[in-house]
C-alpha cells in the first residue's frame, strides 16, 4: 500500500528494547502535511497527493505560490511533495485541505527515507570513490594520487573516468528502516539505523518498495 508523510530529521539518539537490547535510532519529525493537491487520471494520467509540510514567513511567497495556496485554501507551506498511490490504495480517500500525520504508520513496518546527504565538499578518490593507496614508505613516490587514466593513445581522458571533485549534497535513500516507535502526541517517528542528511534537514518517508 502506497503511502507517504514529509518530515525533518532531528537527529539520533538510543533507546532499549523489552528485551534489554539496545536500539540506534533517527528521530523524524514527520508531519502534521496538508494536502494541498489532488492528481486524478482524468486530469493528470496519474494518481498522486501533493502534501505540503513546514511553515515560512508568508512573505517570502511569491504570487504564484500563494495563488496555488489560496486555491486549495490552506495554508501557506514551506515544503511541497507529491505521493503517488494507487486506485485502492486509503490514499485515495483523500481530499484538498486533510491532514497527514504520523498515525499512518505503526511500529514494525519497514520504510524508505529519502533525503539529502551531508556535503563533504571537494574530496580526493581514495574517499570519494573508495580506490586504494599506494605505499607510503621504501622509496614509493605514489601516496594517495588517482594512479593511470589511461593509455597514451587517445590522448584524452574518457568521460565517467573516477576522479576528485565534490562529494555529497546528493539525493540519497536508504531503504527498508524498521519504525521502532510512533509518538502520535509529538508527531515523532524513531526509525531504526541512520538517515541521510544533517539535524533539521529535510526527509520524505515512505512505504518500502523492497519489504
Amino acid at each position: 500500500m502506497a503511502k507517504g508523510i514529509l518530515g525533518k530529521k532531528l537527529g539520533m539518539t538510543q533507546i532499549f528494547s523489552a528485551e534489554g537490547l539496545l536500539i540506534p535510532v533517527t528521530v523524524i519529525e514527520a508531519g502534521p502535511c496538508t494536502v494541498v493537491q489532488k492528481k486524478t487520471m482524468e486530469n493528470d494520467q496519474y494518481l498522486a497527493v501533493q502534501l505540503g509540510f513546514g511553515d515560512r514567513r508568508e512573505r517570502l511567497f511569491n504570487k504564484p505560490e500563494r495563488g496555488h495556496f489560496d486555491k486549495a485554501k490552506v495554508k501557506p507551506r514551506r515544503y511541497l511533495r507529491e505521493i503517488r498511490f494507487r486506485a485502492d490504495d486509503d490514499f485515495a480517500n483523500l481530499n484538498v485541505g486533510d491532514s497527514v500525520d504520523v498515525g499512518i504508520f505503526s511500529e514494525g513496518e519497514k520504510v524508505d527515507v529519502t533525503g539529502t546527504s551531508k556535503g563533504k565538499g571537494f574530496q580526493g578518490s581514495i574517499k570519494r570513490h573508495n580506490q586504494s593507496r599506494g605505499p607510503s614508505t621504501h622509496g614509493s613516490h605514489y601516496h594517495r594520487g588517482v594512479g593511470s587514466l589511461n593509455a597514451v593513445d587517445p590522448a584524452r581522458v574518457f568521460k565517467g573516468r573516477k576522479l576528485p571533485g565534490r562529494m555529497g549534497g546528493e539525493r540519497v535513500t536508504t531503504q527498508n528502516l524498521e519504525i521502532v516507535k510512533v509518538d502520535q502526541d509529538r508527531n515523532l517517528l524513531l526509525v531504526r539505523g541512520s538517515v541521510p542528511g544533517v539535524k533539521g534537514s529535510f526527509v520524505i518517508v515512505k512505504n518500502a518498495v523492497k519489504a
